[in-house]
């Protein structure tokens, strides 16, 4: 099974980033091999949708299911409909989550876990006039 895990770095080792649409990286592993590769997220920066876009990426890339910390409305409708199931986890190490994954110690997620954001893209700290 393909397994996508939310990671704030390209690396096996990351940590886990709770932000689904918006985290920096994808680690998609093979269970059954433990062989992975890391993907910068296409829709960390989208200006809106990142969830659906996200989920859109990751259906694309053939993953089965995905751990993270939220999943908001858009992006939980999105993985849904591509049959990709939903984990939460709410820290850890990429390596140690495939463990709980495979051992059966995540949350399933069945509903959305997070609030709807509209747009905006990641903060750059102003105000608007």
């Amino acid at each position: 099974m393909k397994l996508a895990i939310t990671g704030g770095t390209p690396q096996f080792e990351t940590q886990l980033e709770r932000r689904f649409g918006r985290c920096a990286y994808f680690i998609i592993v093979d269970t059954e091999t433990r062989a992975w590769e890391s993907f910068t997220n296409p829709a960390a920066d989208a200006r809106g949708g990142a969830g659906t876009q996200a989920a859109q990426f990751l259906a694309n890339q053939g993953v089965e299911a995905v751990v993270s910390g939220d999943f908001g409305p858009n992006a939980f409708t999105a993985l849904d409909a591509a049959s990709i199931q939903m984990y939460s986890a709410q820290e850890g190490q990429a390596e140690t989550l495939v463990d709980d994954f495979l051992a059966e110690r995540l949350e399933r997620v069945t509903g959305s876990t997070g609030p709807a954001h509209h747009g905006g893209g990641r903060s750059q700290g102003g105000r608007r006039r």
